[in-house]
């Protein structure tokens, strides 16, 4: 199965520019901790899915993703980042920027460390590879971390004369970027008449 993205450096970077545009400072460790849960939750919305290719490792600290650590771990690195993402990736990245973003790194370390998959890989010692089938089990049937519903809420803003509508993101010829699968949810209301 593919990934939605091409690296996950890209989500990374995806995540310091979010960051910056809200002028926020996003720490190296809390970045992880959101790349954890980004996969995470991608994989419970898309089926088993990858938002980008990675391996997540387990650390005192919590799960860290070991190539973006290196690459990041001055900053952010000088090569190419592609951060224009496909339109329902970005809007899943919002879903998580919006429901996660404002947790502090310890916040979000709590969560990540609650899950079975990510203490079964530290029980078999540090750095060891926290496994992408149960990563997924960990979100779907946890009680410490947010439902996938929660996690992806459209955002609901009022028009002028105050009916609701939803907000997406908009970019031109997005059609023209391989686009990630439509969520199960989405697709569900495509097909009623």
């Amino acid at each position: 199965m593919t990934a939605a993205v091409e690296t996950m450096f890209d989500v990374a970077a995806w995540f310091m520019d979010h960051a910056l545009n809200n002028n926020e400072y996003l720490q190296p460790m809390k970045m992880h901790r959101l790349l954890f849960l980004s996969q995470s939750y991608f994989a419970v919305a898309y089926k088993g899915r990858k938002l980008a290719p990675g391996v997540f490792v387990a650390d005192d600290t919590g799960p860290l993703e070991p190539h973006v650590f290196r690459a990041f771990e001055q900053g952010r690195p000088n090569f190419y980042l592609n951060t224009t993402m496909p339109g329902p990736v970005e809007t899943f990245l919002e879903g998580i920027w919006r429901r996660f973003g404002s947790y502090s790194a310890d916040k979000l370390a709590e969560i990540c460390k609650k899950t079975p998959a990510f203490q079964q890989a530290l029980s078999k010692g540090r750095r060891t590879e926290i496994s992408h089938k149960l990563m997924i089990q960990s979100f779907t049937k946890s009680k410490d971390a947010p439902s996938i519903d929660k996690v992806l809420k459209p955002r609901i803003l009022r028009s002028q004369d105050g009916r609701p509508v939803q907000v997406k993101s908009w970019g031109a010829n997005l059609r023209k970027v391989a686009q990630a699968t439509p969520l199960p949810s989405q697709q569900a209301k495509k097909k009623k008449p």
